[in-house]
Order: C-alpha cells, then structure tokens, then sequence
C-alpha cells in the first residue's frame, strides 16, 4: 500500500485523525462507477467523470475571465482547467509535484508551446514545454486552482493530507504574488462537497471562495481577511528535507 501523504504532516494528532476519516469516506464514496475515473481515487486528488464539464463552468464564471495569470495544481482532475488556461491565453504556472526541485513551479506560456496545450498542461508535457520557476521568476497570480479531496460549502478546504497546497499559498504571499483578494477555486465532483462546518481545519489550511462541480458553481462565504502563513513549528524535519525551498528558507 503507498505510503499516505499525511504521514509526515504536523498538528493536533486529533484534527489529523478527524481528516484522514473523512479522506476515507470520500475517497470510497468515490470508487463507483459512474463517479470513478482512472487512476483510483484513493491517496490521491482524486479524478473523476465530469471533470472536463467543472472546467467548462468554471471557464463561464466572471473570476475566470477576470484572471490573467492562473497557478494550478498538477493533478489530474484539474488537467481540463489547465487546459483551458492556455486555449484562453493565461499564463499558467503549475506546481512541481511535491515541490520537489529547486525551483518548485512549471512556467507554461500560451504563446511559446513547444505542444499542444493537452499534452503541454500535463506533468510528462510540461517538462517539454516549460520551464521550472521560483518565485522570485513569478508575476502576482489572478487566481489559483487547487485540488481537494473534499471541500465544505463554507470554503473549508481537505486534501491529501501533504500539505503542499497550503505551503504554496503561504509561500506565494509571503514573496507578494497572492494576496488576500486573490481568488482561489477547485473544481470536483459533486459528492466531494460536504456541508459547511464537516471539514475539520487550522489556521493555515486554505479556504476557497468559489467551487466548480460539474452541475453548479458554489460561491463560499469570503471567511478569509488573509493567506496562510508559514507555520514552521507543523513543518516536520523530514517534511523540511524533502522540500529544497524550505531548506532554504528555514
């Protein structure tokens, strides 16, 4: 069995312990037919059918067409946004996964694809097609797509249980290229939106202002006066040495 993303996380063994149960039950809710899309959903962001149809709603909604310059997550399910970042002629960045090199951000400009914008928009593509960033390479972000495991209609946020996201946008506030009126999204399917108030959280987990699903758009309550920050004393030495940035910074 792979090893679970939040094996390293830091925090209250009680709020970790009330995550990785919710994790379960989605991801097993997840695992039907007509829902499920390869690969399998547990461990992961996990993919699903109607994916293509979340990213063309959320393409329709004014923060969309509003935005300029989008940062994604590089999981599968978000693909089709990415996608579409590059049709409509965003400048994308997409999080290494992990953020595992030196510099933790693929840069995909619309207009110097060395593919076309599918094939550029993946993990394997973007490697041909862009080049890795750090922030001080980075333009401020319009709006930042993250994945979830499940996501509340309040705007609290689950995901693998890594981190990593919520490193991302402390990391991307604190070099000034998000702020508090920066909008962030996710797309998912429609059992991995959970009543408001079931999603356990602390104070540097992400909220999001607006869910996509393939059958409506949810705009959460605006809880957030400010990003994330870094929160060294939840990072874990083993967390620390699997990151070259924070290496860096800490």
């Amino acid at each position: 069995m792979p090893r679970r993303h939040d094996h390293d996380a830091g925090g209250p063994a009680d709020l970790l312990a009330a995550k990785a149960r919710l994790r379960e039950q989605v991801w097993a809710a997840m695992s039907v037919k007509g829902i499920v899309r390869f690969p399998s959903p547990e461990n992961r962001i996990p993919n699903f059918v109607g994916a293509e149809a979340a990213a063309e709603r959320l393409a329709d909604t004014p923060q969309w067409r509003r935005a300029h310059t989008v940062k994604s997550n590089p999981d599968s399910p978000q693909l089709p946004v990415r996608v579409r970042a590059l049709d409509d002629g965003k400048l994308l960045y997409m999080a290494v996964p992990r953020l595992a090199e030196r510099d933790p951000f693929f840069v995909l400009d619309p207009a110097r694809l060395a593919d076309p914008p599918r094939k550029a928009a993946s993990i394997k593509g973007a490697a041909r097609s862009a080049r890795t960033v750090g922030f001080d390479a980075m333009e401020p972000v319009d709006l930042v797509v993250t994945g979830c495991v499940a996501v509340g209609e309040d705007g609290a946020r689950l995901g693998k249980g890594g981190g990593f996201s919520d490193l991302e946008l402390a990391l991307a506030g604190a070099a000034g290229l998000v702020d508090a009126k920066t909008v962030v999204v996710t797309t998912v399917h429609d059992v991995q939106v959970q009543p408001a108030g079931v999603i356990p959280t602390a104070r540097h987990d992400i909220r999001v202002d607006l869910i996509v699903t393939p059958t409506r758009v949810v705009k959460c309550p605006r809880g957030r006066s400010r990003l994330p920050l870094l929160d060294p004393s939840l990072l874990t030495p083993e967390k620390i040495a699997s990151i070259p940035l924070l290496g860096r910074l800490l």
